[in-house]
């Protein structure tokens, strides 16, 4: 439920070729979810996200898709990201509306992009490590619990990508995120990429993922594909994730707005 192509400057293929590989990987569903439009001022060389004027190309190839592939259930989404107080786009509801679902992330805190391996060095000494990590949660918390429609919070603790971890006990931040996800009624997801980074572990931490599923907070799956090779990259060792984490089920949205649920076995 959560993949790339080349609409966006970091990804590679086309929208067939993605979804042709979830054909012959035998995915019965494949969520489509290109990265959002940012401003030139937070993304000035549109490196991160989709250009606004090319939606309605991503979003027709989708639609021919569904005719050419009817043998798979393609979900229309988009990655949207959570900035905060460095919010300097007017998002326009009717903008949104073409779209099954939105992934909600939070790869910017007040206006840095922490995830980027090119800001890596701005991360600092451990004493501003833990002001990240906190600060990190914090943004999450609102941006899982606020107003905008995100239907899934994904990859939650991006914050370890590149393995600098806070050194006080995370708990109390997990407790946190699980209740603002329960809060604001959103999905998250298990996010298989994280094996690829620093950090080598995919997101969320198991003991965030047992938090979320305490709270009752639904649990879906994406591999974060940036190109069609990875599209069902580790998707069966993300269900056997959950279940250690006590899920039971695996919840997939649908096309428009419903979800069905799958079980999970032992």
């Amino acid at each position: 439920m959560h993949s790339h192509t080349g609409y966006v400057a970091h990804g590679r293929g086309t929208v067939d070729e993605l979804v042709r590989a979830a054909v012959d990987a035998g995915l019965s569903t494949l969520g489509i979810t290109e990265h959002n439009w940012l401003s030139e001022r937070i993304d000035p060389t549109h490196w991160v996200g989709m250009e606004r004027p090319r939606v309605s190309d991503y979003l027709a190839d989708i639609a021919r898709a569904r005719e050419q592939y009817p043998q798979i259930t393609l979900v229309a989404g988009m990655e949207m990201d959570y900035l905060g107080s460095a919010e300097d786009r007017i998002i326009d509801p009717a903008e949104l509306a073409p779209f099954d679902y939105l992934l909600g992330s939070v790869h910017y805190v007040d206006g840095w992009a922490m995830y980027s391996s090119k800001e890596a060095d701005k991360w600092g000494d451990q004493e501003h490590v833990d002001a990240l990590w906190r600060r990190y949660f914090e943004v999450w918390c609102e941006a899982a619990s606020g107003p905008m429609p995100y239907t899934v919070m994904s990859h939650p603790d991006l914050v370890k990508k590149h393995g600098r971890y806070a050194s006080f006990d995370v708990a109390p931040l997990y407790e946190q995120a699980a209740e603002a996800a329960r809060a604001g009624e959103r999905m998250v997801e298990v996010n298989t990429s994280g094996d690829l980074y620093v950090c080598g572990q995919v997101f969320p931490a198991p003991d965030l993922l047992r938090q979320f599923c305490r709270a009752g907070v639904p649990c879906t799956v994406g591999t974060d594909a940036h190109c069609a090779q990875n599209v069902a990259r580790n998707v069966q060792q993300a269900y056997e994730y959950m279940y250690e984490a006590g899920y039971r089920q695996v919840t997939v949205p649908m096309p428009g707005g419903d979800r069905r649920t799958i079980p999970l076995e032992g």
